[in-house]
């Protein structure tokens, strides 16, 4: 018989989820919080966040896990467009704009690209940073450098999830906290118990 896996159950927008426990270091765990392939859970959280963010005039997101999210945030509220910054540059890729980033879940500093078109589309512009999850803000602070050096003006800062620290920032929007959790926490506790 199979030993049941531990997993930290998350309610966000009205749905549970969930999560798998991956080491982050230090002996501390992330629970792994991944969009991809979850159409009804993108479609409530959008949903959930367009009534909490402030007016803007184009959504910006860091590949990858936020693009699925972005795109229904912009479907929802009829927008024409949203940018992606790219963690590679590509060959379509002009009078591009650039900035590293030091993720949480990456090993390496990354880099971000931001098209020149793109960058033209964000000059003079209301700008609404979406992710995923903000964790220690790096990605977001990468994308607002790429956003005030294309001339665009962030608005705010928004997230399905804070995780750890980041639910004591006062400066994001976000539906749920997502806490770190203690090697002891992970091993000892019951899916079931999960808040």
């Amino acid at each position: 018989m199979k030993e049941r896996e531990n997993k930290y159950a998350l309610k966000v927008a009205g749905l549970t989820r969930k999560l798998r426990y991956f080491p982050l270091g230090d002996g501390l765990y992330i629970a792994g919080f991944i969009m991809f392939g979850d159409v009804e859970l993108t479609v409530r959280c959008a949903e959930e966040l367009l009534k909490k963010c402030p007016q803007y005039d184009i959504l910006v997101t860091a590949e990858t896990k936020g693009i699925p999210l972005v795109y229904e945030m912009a479907r929802q509220r009829g927008d024409e467009t949203y940018i992606v910054a790219r963690k590679q540059k590509k060959l379509y890729m002009s009078d591009f704009v650039s900035t590293i980033v030091n993720s949480i879940t990456t090993q390496t500093p990354q880099t971000l690209y931001l098209d020149g078109t793109d960058a033209e589309k964000i000059r003079g512009k209301r700008v609404l940073i979406i992710d995923d999850v903000i964790s220690a803000g790096e990605t977001i602070a990468a994308l607002e450098r790429l956003i005030t050096e294309s001339g665009g003006t962030v608005v705010g800062y928004a997230a399905v999830l804070a995780e750890g620290d980041a639910v004591k920032r006062s400066d994001i929007i976000y539906l749920a906290p997502l806490p770190l959790f203690t090697e002891e926490e992970v091993l000892g506790q019951d899916a079931e118990k999960a808040p």
